[in-house]
């Protein structure tokens, strides 16, 4: 049985979406309203233990999440595919990359971390470690991610997705995977062609951030400032979203 997912479009270049530490593949705001369906197949996937996959259980590991991807694929007879992830499902995509280089054309990462480590001060081990167990924290992340600067409500209907379409034991999981993976010698050097969109209002994982810990690993990673927005421009700002996303897969 296919691995449940979600598609927009029926065009010739596949592109499977990765979704972040809060979202599912239906959570990515009104961006999927604005993709190009004629020339383009998004597939919007679901980590174990989250969204339409809810009820499956997993290690939770990133070569899992890589090997659930490629298994798709397989499954839905796509030999060569791109690539796009938010925060957590950048570390997706290029775990992706390096268990399978030769099938991927492109990677966007947007607000994403990356290979390496996240490095984490006491605090902020203490608010997202908590974050598993409080809906407090979490929206105290998501309100600092977007500068502080958006409505309580939408703070709050962020924390609440995903309260609701994820597992304690899989967003836990997930944590443990995207702020300790360790396999940037596998991948650094590769040349595959990649777009990293930081948000402007991103304090975590912002410009600063991916030019120290994307830029200088790929030869072909260009950094795309995504303005009014900070790590969630799905929501923020989904038309500039789509629109720089399908000028980079189209190039």
């Amino acid at each position: 049985m296919t691995i449940p997912h979600r598609t927009v479009g029926h065009g010739p270049h596949t592109v499977f979406c990765l979704h972040g530490w809060f979202g599912s593949a239906a959570g990515w705001g009104s961006f999927p309203e604005y993709l190009d369906g004629e020339r383009f197949t998004y597939v919007f996937t679901d980590s174990r233990g989250y969204g339409d996959r809810i009820g499956e259980t997993g290690d939770y590991t990133l070569d899992e999440v890589a090997g659930d991807v490629l298994a798709l694929a397989d499954e839905l007879g796509v030999r060569e595919f791109s690539l796009v992830g938010h925060s957590m499902g950048g570390a997706g995509v290029l775990r992706v990359l390096a268990l399978a280089p030769d099938r991927v054309r492109k990677i966007v990462a947007l607000t994403p971390v990356g290979a390496s480590p996240t490095p984490f001060d006491e605090d902020g081990r203490s608010l997202f470690w908590g974050a598993v167990d409080s809906r407090d924290m979490r929206m105290g992340i998501i309100d600092f991610t977007t500068g502080t600067r958006l409505t309580s409500t939408w703070v709050a209907s962020v924390a609440d997705w995903s309260l609701e379409h994820s597992t304690r034991e899989a967003f836990h999981g997930a944590l443990e995977a995207w702020a300790h993976p360790d396999f940037l010698a596998e991948i650094a050097g590769n040349e595959t062609p990649m777009l990293v969109i930081p948000g402007e209002h991103d304090p975590a994982l912002g410009e600063a951030t991916v030019r120290q810990t994307w830029e200088p690993h790929f030869p072909h990673c260009t950094i795309e400032v995504m303005p009014n927005a900070g790590h969630y421009p799905m929501f923020e700002t989904p038309v500039a979203l789509a629109t720089s996303v399908e000028r980079f897969l189209s190039d």
